[in-house]
């Protein structure tokens, strides 16, 4: 069958089947290879990608049920070129060790930030406890969310790039 999905703010056609999951469509059949393969069962948060401003695994996601719908993967995050305070927090907190995960952790923070500008750390933990890393012991990607909650507060929901960028 035909979908469009919206993904970073450029519709895209695309035929799927029923059994073909967003992640397989958005990196196979799209190119959005910042979108991460992992454990494919929903328990890593490697996938993780905004769907309607709802962080989701796009493992688990029929990509039938993303028709229409606004998809937002990492590189759809930044404006202009210019990094998004998240991104900055987590090199600047040194929250990045092989950045296999940064993407749905970002992500993750961002759906919590958005609907919760001023989180607790216990809430930002709460918040990340869909993603899974190997490599830190979280505080430094706790403490990254919480340096950016005071500048994204007041951005919105809709951090988008420009029309056509990628």
């Amino acid at each position: 069958m035909e979908i469009t999905l919206n993904v970073n703010g450029t519709d895209h056609q695309v035929s799927v089947a029923p059994y073909h999951t967003l992640l397989s469509v958005l990196r196979e059949k799209l190119g959005f290879t910042e979108v991460k393969t992992s454990c494919r069962e929903g328990e890593c948060g490697a996938c993780t990608v905004l769907v309607e401003g709802n962080a989701i695994c796009s493992c688990l996601m029929p990509a039938v049920q993303a028709d229409g719908k606004r998809i937002t993967t990492i590189k759809g995050i930044s404006k202009r070129n210019e990094l998004h305070p998240l991104q900055e927090k987590f090199i600047e907190h040194d929250a990045v060790q092989c950045g296999y995960c940064t993407p749905g952790m970002i992500l993750s923070a961002k759906a919590l930030l958005d609907r919760n500008p001023r989180p607790t750390e216990a809430e930002v933990r709460i918040g990340l406890s869909g993603n899974t890393c190997r490599c830190t012991g979280y505080q430094q990607i706790v403490e990254a969310i919480l340096a950016a909650a005071p500048e994204v507060e007041g951005m919105g929901s809709d951090t988008v790039r420009e029309e056509g960028q990628r």
